[in-house]
């Protein structure tokens, strides 16, 4: 099986990637996209504080974001990750990933709404 682009340009969410994660399985695909929701709304309050284990948190955000298929989410999370690692300023990669976390969050209501 081939790898999902980066960063697709259907919008935040890839809904095939995430259909072939859950397999086929719609009751699964929700409570995954409530699950990240949630996760991810925790982690970028989180890391807004840049505890020591910032670098991590946003590691296991990208983790997550991949899994979904929210691929914007998991880049934004990876440049965050390696500027923590370089120790130079994350305010603007900070900024990045909180308006690629709401983006998703915003397609993810909009698909639990759906249902």
């Amino acid at each position: 099986m081939p790898s999902p682009p980066l960063v697709p340009d259907d919008g935040p969410i890839d809904f095939e990637h995430l259909q072939r994660m859950t397999l086929g399985d719609a009751g699964l695909e929700q409570e995954v996209l409530a699950m990240f929701s949630a996760q991810a709304a925790r982690l970028v309050s989180t890391l807004a504080a840049m505890p020591s284990d910032a670098a991590a948190l946003a590691h296991t955000l990208k983790g997550s974001a991949r899994a979904i298929g929210a691929f914007a989410v998991a880049e934004a999370a990876s440049r965050l990750e390696a500027v923590i690692g370089s120790g130079s300023d994350a305010g603007s990669s900070l900024a990045e990933l909180g308006d690629a976390v709401s983006l998703t969050q915003a397609a993810i209501e909009a698909v639990l709404r759906r249902s």
